[in-house]
């Protein structure tokens, strides 16, 4: 511990957290812009760096990112990041009554506190699920990632098929080049670049930012018609802190809870305690009319949603979202095994990750409460500026990785894949997390099985294995069920 609070607070640490912040904040109050693609930008850029300065700033990017979003939500109701999408239901009707800079401080108070609660959640939380994780063999393993895999599906969009879908398309593409059973070459199609397989970051780059790019060429004659409203900066009293510290703490609990499970994303988090926060008001019928509790609740939800999330990813290895399987392969790429050995043999990083996260958050209020009205501006920086710049950072990115064309060519491949994806409904996530995962699954059912001279039998024997299993089979039947009408509709969950 003393060494990752020693590197935290060193020139170079600070500088790394604030920069990570900022960049995030920028791109999260860009709609269109994701920090995921500002993170799988970045990570080529850390290859040569100490693995702990590398984290440090992709876990800063991944706080400012979520957190910028309210920008736009709360001023041209555009929200920056799906995660702000609630933020725009009482935040721009406050804005649009002249109190752009109250609407802007409760979001900032409260993305601020999600933000602590979740990060102590995550001091609490990862270690004691890492140690209990210690017990699961190869089956385990393979049941828990097949269950992750299930639930992403089976909550991450409106059709159960297309989700399922998505991530067998994600688990059959990561299967080209050697397979780690056999020692033996798969699906390459006499193409000796595959021999590698495809790498986790074109792959990545070209999902994110090429199919945005895509996007956002095709929609540069598009412009926005909202209103937009200039800011002077935050405006908060010590009374909205004392009125809304109840409400902020029930709302970080459900975000963080919420970020726990694999695929939801910080949205719904958002969603939840919106919801809750509404039901539980005496004023319900404020609610989308400009009232504190909606703005609150909404922004310390999608916040402490980082914090749930890093539990799973530092505790077992299992990338809950999107953000999380890029900050895997971060971890992955600097030869590192995330799950129960990190503790053991790097716990080092460990703590980095936490205290980047908690000086992430205070570094992410300082820059809103400083550079409020320059943001207002930045948010409204026209696309046809940086797609250029991106598309450079991506062409770099991706060939940097091992110095191949090959790569550009994926990057370019999976790009055009992710856009025809998305144009028919079939949303992203299950696919990134099944391309993530599925060597996981593959690798641990090939350690059972010669374990067990090649008997499936423990996979339905062992009491953790069965648990997973059952888990598994329920969330497939119950989206049925609820379309039978014995439940209520489903709603989208997830975005990308």
């Amino acid at each position: 511990m003393q060494e990752a609070i020693q590197l935290l607070f060193t020139p170079t640490g600070l500088f790394l957290i604030l920069l990570g912040t900022s960049l995030g904040v920028f791109v999260g109050a860009i709609p269109g812009l994701t920090g995921t693609m500002l993170i799988a930008l970045v990570l080529p850029l850390t290859y040569g760096a100490n693995p702990q300065y590398a984290l440090t700033l992709l876990i800063s990017i991944y706080v400012g990112a979520i957190s910028g979003g309210m920008v736009t939500a709360t001023l041209l109701r555009m929200p920056g990041t799906p995660a702000s999408i609630v933020t725009t239901f009482d935040g721009y009707p406050m804005a649009q009554k002249g109190q752009p800079e109250r609407a802007l401080g409760l979001a900032v108070m409260a993305s601020f506190v999600g933000g602590v609660i979740s990060w102590g959640f995550l001091v609490l939380l990862a270690k004691p699920i890492a140690t209990l994780s210690t017990k699961f063999g190869p089956f385990e393993y393979f049941t828990l990632v097949l269950m992750a895999l299930v639930l992403i599906a089976s909550i991450g969009g409106k059709s159960l098929s297309k989700s399922l879908l998505s991530g067998f398309l994600g688990i059959l593409l990561s299967m080209p080049g050697i397979a780690a059973a056999t020692g033996q070459s798969r699906l390459t199609f006499g193409i000796n670049a595959l021999n590698d397989g495809f790498k986790l970051l074109p792959v990545l780059i070209g999902l994110f930012a090429i199919n945005q790019i895509f996007r956002d060429i095709i929609n540069l004659k598009k412009k926005s018609q909202s209103k937009e409203i200039e800011t002077k900066g935050l405006s908060l009293e010590l009374a909205d802190f004392r009125r809304q510290v109840l409400n902020m703490i029930r709302s970080s609990v459900i975000g963080t809870w919420i970020g726990l499970l694999p695929g939801i994303g910080a949205n719904i988090g958002s969603v939840a305690a919106y919801t809750v926060a509404k039901n539980s008001s005496k004023k319900r019928e404020k609610f989308g009319t400009g009232h504190d509790e909606g703005i609150v609740s909404a922004e310390a939800a999608n916040n402490a949603t980082i914090g749930g999330a890093l539990i799973p990813l530092v505790a077992m290895g299992l990338p809950g979202s999107v953000v999380e399987a890029v900050l895997l392969g971060a971890l992955v790429v600097h030869g590192l095994q995330p799950g129960p050995r990190l503790f053991g043999e790097h716990p080092e990083m460990v703590y980095t990750i936490m205290g980047a996260m908690l000086l992430a958050n205070i570094a992410m209020a300082m820059i809103m409460g400083f550079s409020m009205r320059w943001l207002a501006r930045i948010s409204r920086i026209p696309s046809s500026y940086l797609l250029p710049v991106i598309l450079v950072f991506c062409v770099i990115g991706s060939f940097a990785l091992s110095n191949r064309i090959f790569d550009i060519w994926v990057m370019v491949a999976f790009g055009g894949l992710g856009f025809f994806l998305e144009s028919k409904k079939i949303p992203l996530a299950p696919f990134v997390i099944g391309f993530v995962l599925g060597p996981i699954a593959e690798d641990n059912l090939s350690a059972g099985l010669m374990a067990t001279n090649g008997s499936w039998l423990p996979i339905v024997t062992r009491p953790i294995s069965i648990a997973f299993l059952a888990l598994s089979l329920v969330m497939l039947i119950l989206p049925r069920l609820k379309k039978k009408g014995l439940g209520f509709n489903r709603e989208p969950l997830v975005s990308e």
